[in-house]
């Protein structure tokens, strides 16, 4: 509703940004879910399998981002013509998955660490996003600035689909821990 009415792409410059307003409350939903026992219980009935195919959805991300880029509306820096190599995660999740989980070839340290690595792929194109948007301080992207993140319905990648793979992420990270210390073999 907040995007429809025009509040996150008005007063950019504002201090703290509006946008906080998109990313704040799925973060306060995933502290909860970590931070209480009903939701780490929650977190624990998850498959692991799910939450590694979950990331495939990066796949389509990164075409629209390519496409957002060619009509001008977020800086080629986001796309994998620039900075972003985020459709890497996308890629090889059904490799992992199948592979790790359903036929059980790859040792779960690997999939820890490639966990890991495709959560510091997700950091780097958010933190390339944020520092790309019309903000007051913005430090990338001033040809063409981030503003599709600030219409509908692209207002949905901050606000549901990158915190929803950031919790995969967690949540697998927590599951492969917690199976990689019950098992005196780390598997």
């Amino acid at each position: 509703m907040l995007t429809f009415n025009n509040f996150y792409n008005t007063d950019t410059k504002s201090f703290p940004p509006k946008f906080l307003f998109l990313i704040i409350p799925p973060l306060l939903v995933i502290l909860i879910l970590f931070t209480t026992k009903k939701g780490r219980s929650f977190i624990d009935k998850l498959p692991l399998i799910n939450l590694t195919y979950l990331n495939v959805v990066r796949i389509p991300v990164e075409l629209v981002l390519y496409w957002l880029f060619l009509n001008n509306t977020v800086p080629e820096l986001m796309t994998f013509a620039g900075r972003n190599f985020d459709v890497i995660s996308g890629i090889s999740a059904p490799f992992i998955a199948y592979f790790d989980l359903q036929k059980q070839k790859i040792d779960k340290k690997i999939i820890l660490v490639w966990n890991f690595i495709a959560l510091g792929l997700l950091m780097n194109i958010v933190i390339n996003a944020i520092l790309s948007a019309p903000f007051s301080f913005q430090k990338f992207g001033f040809d063409q600035p981030n503003i599709a993140i600030l219409n509908f319905p692209f207002s949905w990648l901050p606000a549901y689909i990158v915190p929803t793979v950031l919790f995969g992420h967690l949540a697998s990270i927590r599951k492969l821990v917690k199976i990689l210390g019950a098992s005196p073999r780390g598997i």
